[in-house]
């Protein structure tokens, strides 16, 4: 049973490892904006910084447990360009599917936010793999 799983899991690594480090990535969002919450900033502000804490904390556990990256130098520069730009850009796609469904279709906040996501979490992934980490992967794969 044991030995299935195992295998079960390392065919299935990066893809069970992304999404782990994403509900991490969640959980950083959440606990930075609940802790600025208090504070005398405007929520606008308190939104911005808890997406760049979860960014940031997404490229460096997708970096160096989802998909391994062993860029050095200045290839890392422009690795960390194509992830906040990949992330801007499925922020960007979220906000859009947002303003449709809600703004436009009057949709409710609840369903409107399962689809956007999904396809944000997918487009992140497809971005990572495809754009994100490439060229920096081990030897050994």
């Amino acid at each position: 049973m044991f030995g299935k799983l195992k295998a079960l899991f390392l065919k299935n690594k990066e893809i069970i490892l992304y999404l782990a480090f994403g509900v991490g990535t969640t959980a950083v969002d959440f606990l930075v904006s609940y802790a600025l919450y208090p504070t005398k900033l405007n929520i606008h502000a308190v939104h911005i910084i808890a997406w760049v804490a979860a960014v940031a904390f997404a490229y460096i556990t997708n970096r160096i447990f989802v998909f391994e990256s062993r860029s050095r130098g200045m290839s890392v520069i422009f690795e960390v360009i194509r992830f906040a730009s990949s992330r801007i850009a499925t922020f960007l796609i979220q906000e859009a599917i947002v303003f449709l469904l809600f703004d436009i279709m009057k949709l409710s906040e609840y369903v409107v936010k399962i689809p956007a996501t999904v396809l944000v979490v997918i487009l992140n992934y497809v971005f990572s793999k495809l754009l994100v980490f490439v060229g920096g992967k081990k030897k050994d794969e």
